[in-house]
């Protein structure tokens, strides 16, 4: 199903995180150097546009432009303004907070695990919060094991969660006001590890794997419609490009959670390749 190869559009980072294509960029964070950066498709220049030290430090966009960035150890989402300064955007009143994504009315949703196994402390499972566009926070959802990836669909209907965890992609019916419901397994992944994820327009999604170093696109229930294998861990994919049909793959050399070094120094890459069905929802 593909049509070309993947080509490297970045590489000599460390733990690269959390695409977002938005105008005519892809950005990407670069967890080891607390970095976000734009990056041209065409040319593969980058530049960085925020410094945050959050690990993790994952991005999404408001409905206004403005980009939205969790800073982790601080529990804040933090705007970034037109000049380029950080304001706080809302209090999530603790740390620990990992990935976001934010749907087509402005509701922000939030994900975090309830332990740190980078101090190889107990396993807890996680939640998802949401931030309203006033400001207010509240969870939503609970009992994810590991969350990491979301997405939301184009009717701005459903969130998918992805949870390490248990191998398998959860859902949600986004109701009026942002709550969720209807909780079920959107696809049971056998043994594939889901981390970043993103959603396409015939409703399959894309799912990282770091462990078995693989992007995956499945369908509702988990039938496997593509593959692309990697030479390292995936960590997260986005789909964009001018005609949104390039897959962009973030990946790095995985060492281990307690490391001192989580991925190999270096080692991190922005990748991309193009796709048969184009991106839709968010991120």
């Amino acid at each position: 199903m593909r049509m070309n190869e993947v080509r490297t559009l970045l590489g000599g980072r460390g733990l690269v995180e959390s695409p977002r294509w938005h105008g005519d960029r892809l950005y990407v964070s670069d967890w080891t150097a607390g970095e976000v950066v734009a990056v041209d498709p065409a040319t593969g220049h980058s530049e960085v546009i925020a410094r945050v030290a959050s690990l993790p430090l994952c991005t999404a966009w408001l409905p206004d432009g403005r980009m939205l960035i969790v800073s982790s150890p601080d529990g804040r989402l933090l705007r970034r303004e037109p000049d380029g300064s950080l304001a706080t955007y809302a209090d999530l009143g603790r740390p620990g907070w990992n990935d976001i994504v934010i749907d087509g009315r402005g509701n922000t949703y939030v994900n975090r695990g309830d332990f740190n196994p980078m101090a190889g402390e107990e396993f807890r499972p996680g939640s998802v919060s949401m931030v309203t566009p006033d400001g207010s926070v509240r969870q939503v959802a609970d009992d994810i094991a590991f969350p990491n990836g979301m997405a939301v669909t184009p009717d701005n209907s459903t969130l998918i969660v992805a949870d390490s965890y248990r191998h398998s992609l959860v859902a949600f019916d986004i109701g009026a006001d942002g709550g969720l419901s209807d909780r079920r397994v959107w696809a049971d992944l056998g043994e594939g590890t889901p981390d970043g994820i993103c959603v396409d327009a015939r409703n399959a999604v894309w799912y990282a794997d770091v462990p078995g170093r693989c992007c995956v696109r499945v369908a509702e229930g988990g039938k496997v419609l593509d593959r692309i294998d990697l030479d390292r861990g995936g960590f997260a994919c986005a789909l964009g490009g001018p005609d949104g049909a390039t897959l962009f793959i973030v990946a790095a050399e995985w060492r281990g959670m307690t490391e001192s070094e989580m991925v190999t120094p270096g080692s991190g890459q922005v990748l991309a390749t193009e796709v048969e069905v184009p991106g839709a929802g968010w991120p």
